[in-house]
């Protein structure tokens, strides 16, 4: 592969973003009205029906958003519904490419006094970045899923404080994702790859800003708790059907269980010297056991396969990156049976899990803090 500048990195992918968005965005906007309506009702006032400001999960437990998302929502509140959709899209568009760059850089940090050939790690993030575009573009433009973007925009920042060792851009930023999506709890593992004196800084600051963000609900009205029963129906294409559940919505324990065999795959990884598939392992962890299959799912897994491809691996290719493409959002398409979809999210679950967890390979975590402690010893 010819060699490419910085410049025209980025101009690549912002061409294939823009791309995509000119593509998508005609049609989109699916669930942008749950934000819409979310950012109206956070911001409802004493002229309002009582069911808004800190009442809103107590009385519209189907708006499974964050505070943080609606707050942002909310910004778009003075616009037209359709050039608040359109502008808030974009701006969803543009954070996808920033994740990509912050990916990039992320991995140049971490490799940093390597030798790493950082020509080539540029030319795998962008084939990466290249798969990733589109999953974005559908959770963000297609769908309109604000709280899905922020969670994983925040967790790629928190990825970016990991590198740099930083406890409490780590705890915050990794905050800030579940405060967005409580389903991004599945990522709180990344705290276990700081080094361990700075695991409870970390949590604590982790811990506060969760606690800003919900507890003003939960103190104002005990019923918000009740958003945390919201079921939806469990698709026939889901892996969760292959598991032998058969319920015909969630389970009351599944996201008990999903946060759970997230935090446990991560905390794995971590053990294992692979931090950088801590994301994947929690995506994983959500497709395999959740009861819905929507297409916007498989953003976060591509975020979780690009900080794979461009941390955890050195290979010029970033296969795993298109693998998840092409089996996750490819077979949609193609195989129009509901239990073979099914059975393709188990196998690429079972399989990619396997795979970063099992796979030898150098722990280059340890090599690193040992090169940055003998650079810290006076000559």
């Amino acid at each position: 592969m010819p060699a490419i500048s910085q410049r025209m990195h980025l101009i690549l992918l912002s061409a294939w973003t823009a791309l995509w968005f000119a593509v998508v965005e005609p049609h989109g906007g699916f669930s942008w009205h749950y934000l819409r309506a979310g950012g109206q009702l956070i911001f409802q006032g004493p002229s309002g029906d009582g069911t808004g400001g800190l009442n809103l999960y107590a009385h519209h437990p189907e708006l499974q958003m964050g505070p943080v998302s609606f707050l942002t929502a909310g910004l778009f509140n003075p616009f037209p519904e359709r050039t608040g959709q359109f502008l808030a899209a974009l701006l969803m568009s543009v954070l996808g490419l920033v994740i990509v760059v912050i990916a990039g850089r992320s991995a140049a940090w971490y490799f940093l006094g390597t030798g790493t050939n950082h020509q080539r790690l540029r030319q795998r993030v962008l084939i990466a970045g290249l798969a990733f575009i589109p999953m974005w573009i559908e959770v963000s433009v297609r769908f309109g899923h604000l709280d899905d973007v922020l969670a994983l925009f925040f967790t790629a920042l928190a990825v970016r404080s990991v590198t740099r060792d930083s406890a409490v851009g780590t705890g915050v930023w990794l905050a800030l994702a579940m405060d967005s999506k409580p389903t991004a709890v599945t990522f709180a593992a990344l705290l276990f790859a700081l080094p361990r004196h700075q695991w409870l800084r970390a949590a604590l600051w982790g811990a506060a800003v969760v606690a800003v963000a919900w507890a003003p609900f939960f103190l104002n009205n005990p019923h918000s708790m009740s958003a945390a029963g919201f079921a939806i129906p469990n698709q026939p294409a889901s892996a969760l059907r292959w598991l032998g559940v058969a319920d015909a919505e969630t389970p009351g324990w599944d996201r008990p269980a999903q946060a759970a065999l997230g935090l446990l795959l991560g905390a794995i990884a971590v053990w294992r010297g692979r931090w950088a598939a801590v994301v994947l392992l929690g995506a994983n962890a959500r497709i395999v056991l959740d009861p819905s299959v929507y297409t916007y799912y498989t953003a976060s897994v591509l975020l979780g396969t690009l900080l794979w491809d461009v941390i955890g691996q050195r290979r010029l290719v970033p296969w795993w990156s298109w693998l998840a493409l092409l089996t996750l959002y490819g077979s949609v398409f193609v195989v129009p049976d509901d239990a073979a979809r099914g059975l393709i999210r188990l196998a690429f679950v079972v399989v990619s899990t396997a795979y970063v967890l099992l796979w030898p390979q150098r722990d280059r975590t340890r090599d690193r803090r040992r090169r940055r402690r003998s650079a810290s010893v006076p000559a």
